[in-house]
Formats: C-alpha cells, structure tokens, sequence
C-alpha cells in the first residue's frame, strides 16, 4: 500500500481515570501505546465538553480522521478491484465509509461504552447513536494518525475495516440489503420481497421487529430502532440464506 510518513507525535494529556477501559479499547483496536491523553481527547463528545466548561471536543480530529478512512479505503477499493469503473468505486466507497457501518463497527469493537458524553446526551441513549458512534470512530482514527502517522493508521483500517469492504463488494450494485434481496430474488425468479413490520414501546422509544417474505419463504429476526433499520437488518438475513441456497445448487451442477 501506498503510505505517507508522519514525524508528528502527541502531546502528553491528561490520564484516563478508568484506566482499565481504556486500556481494554486501546487492546481492541491495537494500539496499545496510543497517548492516553490523545485517546481521551478522541472520545469527548462536544455535549460534554459543553458541560464541562468547555474542554476540548473530538470534532477537529474527527475531521482528521475522516480524511485518513477516506485515503485507505479509497487506495484499497482501487488496488483490489482494477475491474471497477470509477463511478462504482465510489459507490463501494461511500457504502463502507458511511454513518451505518461506521456505527456498526463502533458497536463490534464496544466503542459507546468508553465515549464521554454530556447527562442530556447519556439520558437519550446518546451511546448507541449512530451519528455519535460513526464520529467517534474517525476520532479515534484520527488520533492514531496523529500519534503514529498514516502506516499505522491503515493498519487499524485494514483490521477493523476489510470485513467492512468485504462485505460491500458482496452487496454488488444496490449496496444495501434491500436492494440487493430484491436484486437476488429477480435473477433467481423468487418473486418481489414482502416486509411485515410491528412496532412497540412508547413514541420517544420505539423499537420495530420485521420479516421478509419471499415467496413461500419467511425469514425474521430483523430488529431496530427505526423500520429502515430492522428492514435492512432482515433483508441481510434473508440475502444470506437466498445466497447460501444458489451457492450449493450451482455447485451441485458443476
């Protein structure tokens, strides 16, 4: 891969209390001797920041680290796929650097627990937000970057990101489940998909499970905090099983 050197290097901050998670993060993502201080700065939220009299957000390196996904991910699409065209390249980008699987791998790794948040933020369920997570990832990236320079930055890209990338170039065209089900399901004459969604909870806290129909088929276990959420989350598993089925019958034939 092509890398830039960076010479540039942390300034020492102040120590992490619950050292042990922070510790346990740092593990997760590989960086062990990531400056505590750095880390720390990396995972504040400016709701608390605002709080706390105005201490330092994550949002400049948030910016850094936006730049330095986009560079890695962009260098690998192109270095693994020389059949792609660049219209299609982008779209495999954009699938992999967005919000959703941002959040996604910020939920793998356990990214929500370690966030630093304001009391309004923590009481709305600030640490499984989508927006919140996705920004906290590129904070850390960026912290990395800035400690350690691009070479190590990309290889905590490639060992969080390239099931990322995997998957999105399994998705083919569509680049979300939906899409995709519906792609699978027309080339194998399976008929349109057919959602059923139910929700529960109260109006500020609801939750929405959904199953798919496909033909004589129905496949459920989609659950989310919006109906597109659950909706993509079973149309994932409905994908996978359609395709694990055309997998074994084109093998049989040959």
């Amino acid at each position: 891969m092509r890398t830039v050197r960076s010479s540039r290097r942390a300034s020492p901050g102040p120590l992490i209390a619950a050292a042990a998670n922070a510790d346990a993060l740092r593990q997760v993502l590989g960086v062990e001797d990531l400056d505590a201080g750095l880390l720390q700065h990396a995972l504040t939220h400016r709701s608390y920041a605002y709080e706390n009299g105005g201490v330092p957000n994550n949002e400049r390196l948030e910016f850094l680290g936006d730049s330095v996904l986009g560079v890695v991910v962009t260098d690998t699409l192109f270095t693994e796929h020389p059949e792609l065209p660049e219209g299609q390249l982008a779209k495999l980008r954009a699938a992999v650097v967005s919000a959703k699987a941002l959040a996604e791998v910020a939920r793998t790794l356990g990214i929500g627990d370690h966030v630093r948040l304001g009391r309004g933020e923590e009481a709305t369920g600030g640490r499984d937000k989508a927006s919140i997570l996705s920004d906290t990832v590129e904070a850390l990236l960026g912290a990395i970057y800035v400690q350690f320079g691009i070479e190590r930055a990309a290889e905590v890209i490639h060992r969080v990101f390239d099931p990322v990338i995997a998957v999105a170039a399994d998705l083919g065209a569509g680049l979300d489940w939906k899409t995709s089900l519906q792609e699978i399901t027309a080339n194998n004459d399976l008929g349109v998909p057919h959602y059923v969604l139910e929700g529960t909870g109260p109006d500020h806290d609801k939750s929405f499970t959904a199953e798919v129909h496909v033909g004589e088929q129905i496949y459920g276990g989609g659950t989310g905090r919006s109906k597109k959420e659950a909706e993509q989350m079973v149309a994932e598993i409905a994908w996978r099983g359609i395709n694990a089925g055309v997998e074994v019958a084109v093998t049989d034939q040959v």
